[in-house]
């Protein structure tokens, strides 16, 4: 196991399409999915920054974190990523932190 993570690769890390329908009833269709399990600061908020950075306005990418830090510390970020935050649903081992390119 490395420093930041399990040592997966980037291709395992970063997958594309799914939908999902948060509390507000919209579905969004989800252009990344960015699996942070097992990762600690910063790794989540850096991930999620460069994932953001390859999409499109309208874009969704959800962000799978087991890490409680960095599920606080994603939203405050996204003014600077001209991006909003979505919802944050906690799952049985995780959270699911949806965000959208503004």
């Amino acid at each position: 196991m490395g420093i930041f993570g399990s040592g997966k690769k980037q291709e395992e890390r970063e997958i594309a399409g799914g939908e999902v329908a948060l509390s507000d009833g919209k579905i969004y269709n989800i252009a990344k999915k960015i699996d942070c399990i097992g990762d600690s600061c910063p790794r989540p908020q850096l991930m999620t920054k460069k994932a953001l950075a390859d999409c499109a306005s309208g874009d969704v990418v959800e962000v799978l974190i087991d890490n409680p830090s960095s599920v606080e510390a994603i939203p405050p970020m996204l003014n600077d990523l001209n991006s909003s935050h979505l919802e944050t649903i906690k799952a049985t081992r995780y959270w699911e932190v949806y965000v959208i390119k503004n």
